[in-house]
């Protein structure tokens, strides 16, 4: 894996290597950070790179810290700009995933929120595909429930609340599956390990509403916007039976690691015709196209790294 040789941290750039937190330190006992997950997509005709959405992934980030009371001095204009000189710093010229994370740094014993310092740091990675089979996933349904916004709210990234997501995603992963669907308290379906979920039914785009303990995803709202307005395709947001996914004719999932990931087989029966579907090779196309800033419509969505 291929990473940045150089990170923000405690305020500055400065080399990877050096950018360490003590093993005292409050968010790596107790899981009290929040992070997001950017990308950085490398357009090879234009000879840039563009980072995708990043106003709407730094706000995101901004309102998980809020959740965990915390407070940083940065805004998201301020974020973007520390972004784009972290990627000018190392020149990419290929795709990346971007880690910024705020975390609570005070040193010591103790369970709480306040009271505490709270920091921001971030490092890019070369990006590596986060389902290898992404055209043809085989998942299973999670024997994990997916955990409560009263629990540990789900709408944002705490980085303590990814102990469920390892859980399901390994679970699945050493019983032969490529990625699993959890169910909610309520018994409905919620997301992937770490995705949002999709299915297609009597030619309907539906996906799981916010207030089902989801992530809010970028991805899961970009898609939502193309598949109304350039494909012309209804898109519902309502909770989903466990049983109704058996039966859909085509189900994906998004995510900004994973982007669009069809999943053609659940629990060893076919979804549709057990291929990719119409509508996610097309989603499929049209995102990634957007990504890269090569769709004139979208271009806001895109800030080059100039």
């Amino acid at each position: 894996m291929d990473l940045t040789k150089h990170a923000f941290f405690e305020g500055k750039i400065t080399p990877l290597g050096e950018a360490k937190i003590n093993i005292a330190t409050h968010g790596f006992l107790y899981g009290t950070a929040v992070f997001g997950g950017m990308r950085g997509y490398w357009n090879e005709e234009k000879q840039s790179l563009f980072v995708f959405r990043p106003y709407d992934h730094f706000r995101r980030l901004l309102n998980s810290g809020r959740m965990m009371a915390m407070n940083i001095q940065y805004d998201e204009e301020s974020l973007i700009q520390l972004t784009l000189d972290l990627l000018r710093s190392d020149n990419w010229r290929q795709d990346v995933y971007l880690r910024p994370t705020i975390y609570k740094a005070d040193l010591g014993i103790g369970v709480r929120l306040h009271n505490l310092k709270d920091e921001f740091c971030m490092f890019v990675i070369a990006y590596e595909p986060y389902v290898k089979n992404d055209t043809n996933a085989h998942v299973t349904i999670s024997s994990w429930r997916r955990i409560d916004d009263n629990v540990i709210p789900a709408r944002g990234k705490i980085a303590g609340a990814y102990a469920n997501s390892a859980l399901i995603k390994t679970d699945a992963n050493r019983a032969g599956f490529d990625e699993a669907l959890v169910l909610d308290h309520n018994g409905h379906v919620s997301e992937g390990s770490a995705m949002n979920v999709f299915m297609v039914r009597d030619g309907v785009l539906v996906t799981p509403p916010v207030t089902d303990n989801i992530l809010e995803g970028i991805t899961r709202r970009s898609i939502i916007e193309l598949a109304r307005n350039e494909l012309g395709i209804e898109v519902v947001e309502r909770s989903i039976d466990r049983t109704e996914v058996f039966i859909a004719e085509e189900m994906f999932m998004t995510g900004t690691a994973a982007q669009v990931v069809a999943v053609t087989k659940i629990d060893h029966r076919p979804v549709g015709a057990g291929t990719m579907g119409p509508i996610t090779t097309k989603l499929r196309s049209l995102f990634d196209d957007v990504v890269r800033a090569k769709h004139s419509k979208y271009q806001r969505w895109n800030v080059e790294v100039k």
